[in-house]
């Protein structure tokens, strides 16, 4: 969750007086947790609903591919951006560790994206053309495909022209804003038919914090933050197109997970740090040129400023690397070490973290941390100013967000409780598994003063993020029920199923929604289908309006 400073102060000073109240003794690190949202490169790892079932294949994704519709195309066969196969899987596995490899297969069908972005020696303007392959993976025809425009909601702008569909014009319509963008497409795709679409777009980015949703696609203090800067393809599910505007309080992604290919142009003097990996890096002139690739991940973030310097730590086969001006080197050092210590614990836990880098980097996000695939946005306030208590709370929970958000999606606009929820009980296990019984009674505290926010009130977790904005059925809640609340709701579920079977339920909810897009209703049923019990009275008490 992302709140403004100018709202925190008076939450960040009650909740200091209820971890000093409730610290425990000589613990070695005393846990805070951050007042609202604890939920920052050269090149690193980049990011269906299932209905009420819990028989899906471990391993596979929750959305399974229709039938083969026979022989692609010849225009989507290959990439005209870049003259590649767009079946070509090979470049992707560089990226991911081996035991993740099978992802490449399992997601045959998955879109893949093709970018070229020029970023201007102004940085504040970028251009680009886009490609994309899309597969039919639904079990109905499509008329269109619905790509959302986010820099049109979050202070900037984002235009686009020369719309093709395998090649032959086609004319689009908008809507919300301007931020969705339907693509006509001209036969209906049938399931298994694949379409390539192709556009160019250009993007001018905010200079204003108050303006540009937390500073996530903004350039602020020298900094250069790109979240969600091209037309991305909106997730189809049960209710069809999913084009809804996200409240200012929550994230604005809902997204499958995809593949890209980015080839990257921008001054020289920058450090450029973005989802994947970099294959390869050329200087043309005062320019240079990168070539990424991402994915399975659910979306393409990227940061770049001339001062970074980075901190690196070797966790299996992954490298995580920790960006930030030379003048925060040690806080660097720190996030690095506690993003290492998040790593090890929650492979652990929950299976291995996919890919062969981690990144984090500092910039000048007005949220304490933001979640990307495998790149995580860590306010500068954290580095060296007031929140700087709050930096291994932060990087533990963002670093949960690559298992609860990326590796195992969902609809954080209308459910958002089921990611940030969980990856808050994900840091408790953090600080279990770190400092003990003594740290975990820490940051279990912090959650419970989180909640008192809302005087201990019993409001239901599975609403969307709009139920507890300002307009909203619970006005002002959202920290204190979906952070607070939400993540001791599992605690509660752990008691109720049994120790032993709630640490296998979850383990086997990683595997079985991996890659996929999990529901409120897919969590409940698994829950069940492990304990071998009937969890309505629980749910109906914590969860369900």
């Amino acid at each position: 969750m992302r709140t403004p400073w100018t709202l925190r102060f008076s939450a960040i000073l009650a909740l200091l007086l209820i971890l000093t109240a409730c610290r425990p003794a000589a613990t070695p690190a005393q846990p805070t947790a951050a007042p609202s949202r604890p939920t920052a490169a050269s090149n690193r790892p980049t990011a269906v609903r299932p209905q009420a079932t819990a028989t899906l294949a471990p391993g596979l994704p929750d959305k399974p591919a229709p039938p083969a519709a026979g022989a692609a195309a010849a225009s989507t066969a290959t990439s005209t951006l870049f003259g590649l196969a767009w079946d070509d899987r090979a470049a992707f596995a560089q990226g991911l560790i081996a035991s993740e490899q099978d992802a490449l297969e399992q997601l045959a069908t998955a879109s893949v994206y093709h970018i070229d972005l020029h970023i201007e020696d102004s940085l504040r303007q970028a251009t680009g053309r886009l490609e994309v392959r899309y597969t039919n993976r639904e079990q109905t025809a499509l008329e269109e495909v619905v790509f959302r425009l986010f820099p049109n909601l979050t202070g900037g702008s984002m235009t686009v022209t020369n719309l093709l569909v395998d090649g032959a014009p086609v004319t689009p319509g908008y809507a919300q804003e301007d931020s969705v963008l339907a693509v006509p497409l001209p036969t209906a795709l049938q399931p298994g038919q694949q379409a390539v679409i192709s556009m160019d777009f250009a993007v001018t980015v905010p200079t204003d914090a108050a303006s540009s949703n937390y500073g996530t696609f903004a350039y602020l203090d020298g900094v250069l933050a790109l979240a969600h800067a091209y037309p991305m393809i909106a997730v189809y599910d049960d209710e069809g197109w999913n084009q809804e505007i996200a409240p200012p309080d929550g994230d604005v992604v809902y997204a499958d997970a995809s593949f890209y290919r980015v080839q990257v142009t921008a001054p020289d003097d920058l450090v450029v740090v973005t989802s994947g990996t970099t294959l390869e890096q050329q200087q043309v002139d005062r320019q240079q040129v990168l070539t990424i690739v991402a994915g399975p991940a659910r979306d393409f973030y990227l940061a770049a400023s001339p001062s970074y310097q980075v901190v690196s730590r070797q966790v299996g086969e992954t490298l995580i690397n920790s960006y930030a001006p030379a003048r925060l080197e040690s806080s660097a050092t720190e996030v690095a070490d506690v993003a290492a210590q998040a790593l090890e614990s929650l492979s652990a836990r929950f299976g291995p973290y996919p890919y062969r880098e981690l990144d984090l980097v500092s910039t000048a996000t007005s949220a304490l941390g933001v979640e990307y695939p495998g790149i995580i946005a860590i306010t500068d306030a954290i580095y060296d100013r007031m929140f700087r208590q709050y930096l291994e709370s932060t990087v533990a929970h963002e670093v949960a967000h690559q298992w609860f958000y990326n590796l195992v999606g969902n609809d954080q606009v209308d459910e958002p409780w089921l990611d940030e929820g969980l990856t808050q009980f994900a840091t408790l296990l953090y600080y279990q598994d770190q400092h003990g019984p003594a740290g975990a009674q820490g940051f279990r505290a912090s959650l419970e003063g989180r909640w008192e926010h809302s005087d201990g009130a019993q409001i239901p977790l599975g609403l969307p993020v709009a139920a507890y904005g300002e307009d909203g059925q619970y006005p002002g809640t959202y920290g204190s029920i979906i952070y607070g609340r939400g993540a001791l709701f599992f605690e509660a579920l752990a008691d109720a199923m049994g120790q032993e079977t709630f640490d296998a339920f979850l383990a086997d909810y990683v595997q079985t929604h991996r890659w996929g897009i999990a529901t409120i209703a897919s969590l409940r049923a698994l829950a069940e289908q492990h304990c071998g019990c009937d969890l309505g009275a629980l749910f109906e008490a914590w969860v369900y309006p």
